[in-house]
């Protein structure tokens, strides 16, 4: 009974954080609301997250503000051809000592070795410097020289693709997508929104922001949305949610079975429930609902699910058929919360 009124008090303090990150954020970035909670779903959830947006739209800036407002440190990777695996994790140098004059190596840590990692564009580095990155995203550790070295915990690595140019890239194999718990869209602001932009970036930077978490306090928050309680319900209402999406099992939908090539694995399912739960604490509440799971389906499914040639050559994209699966198996008692 003490542990459950003292992560309800945490549940609180969390709660009230959350608001108070979100309003340094917006000192900084102007709208992208949904953007900005996902991200923040993503990171209290342990898991990483790919932004998808043309340039422009503030993905960068918004990585570097929550890094800023959580005192997380922070590496920017610039993705490119000639990028190599030791660019990323590091490398042994020989140096020798002048007084001794013997020689011996030592480790010099890459940019991976950040509470943060801004993997910018990621999909234009060579598969084998991809998997480097994908030992650290899975492992939180690299090994170099047959040596491992832990990462800084928390750990996030934060990528960004571009989806209209793809000359010269190379797309991520669907292994390490999985590895993301989310693929958050980055849209155009509204009118309204790029007129504050165009206005904001013009004008004196006079906007100080305030640290409101620590790392120490940001694991902290990661185990307290671990022993969030998700009813019997609600696991079974992600677990349906992700075996509709496979169009070989028995419960799939016709329109599934025309659309989609192949569906969303075991990792899916788990990662609903954990963003789920982490959305129900930022808002405030002690258990994850269906409604929790429905709101966090797009960006945990969208890049799991993968499309028939028929359904791209229609214009189907894979959110179109989580939204038909949202309406066929949404539970109607936890329409909007």
């Amino acid at each position: 009974m003490e542990q459950r009124n003292g992560d309800a008090a945490l549940v609180d303090a969390l709660h009230d954080a959350y608001g108070k990150l979100r309003n340094q954020l917006a000192k900084v970035i102007v709208g992208q609301d949904s953007v900005v909670e996902e991200l923040l779903i993503a990171i209290f959830s342990r898991g990483h997250a790919l932004l998808v947006g043309v340039p422009g739209v503030a993905k960068t800036l918004l990585v570097r503000t929550v890094s800023r407002v959580m005192e997380l440190s922070f590496k920017r990777i610039q993705f490119t051809p000639d990028l190599m695996p030791s660019d990323i994790t590091g490398s042994d140098v020989l140096e020798e000592d002048r007084t001794t004059g013997k020689r011996a190596f030592r480790f010099v840590k890459g940019p991976v070795f950040a509470n943060m990692v801004l993997a910018d564009e990621i999909n234009r580095t060579p598969p084998k410097t991809q998997a480097a990155l994908l030992e650290a995203m899975q492992e939180h550790r690299v090994t170099v020289g047959g040596t491992d070295y832990a990462l800084p915990e928390p750990f996030f690595v934060l990528a960004t693709q571009n989806p209209i140019e793809q000359e010269g890239t190379y797309p991520l194999p669907e292994a390490q997508l999985d590895r993301f718990l989310f693929n958050i869209v980055v849209d155009y602001p509204s009118k309204d929104e790029e007129s504050a932009v165009i206005r904001r970036v013009t004008s004196p930077a006079d906007e100080e922001l305030e640290r409101v978490l620590d790392a120490g306090q940001v694991l902290a928050a990661q185990e307290l949305i671990c022993r969030v309680p998700a009813a019997d319900h609600v696991v079974d209402f992600a677990r349906d949610l992700v075996r509709a999406t496979r169009p070989n099992q028995p419960e799939a939908p016709d329109f599934v079975k025309q659309l989609v090539a192949w569906g969303a694995g075991p990792r899916a399912g788990i990662s609903l429930i954990t963003a789920a739960k982490a959305r129900a604490v930022l808002r405030g509440r002690y258990h994850a609902t269906t409604a929790d799971v429905a709101a966090v389906a797009h960006p945990v499914l969208r890049h799991r699910v993968l499309t028939t040639f028929n359904a791209e050559a229609a214009g189907v994209k894979s959110d179109e058929v989580i939204d038909r699966l949202l309406k066929l198996l949404r539970p109607a008692e936890e329409l909007d919360i």
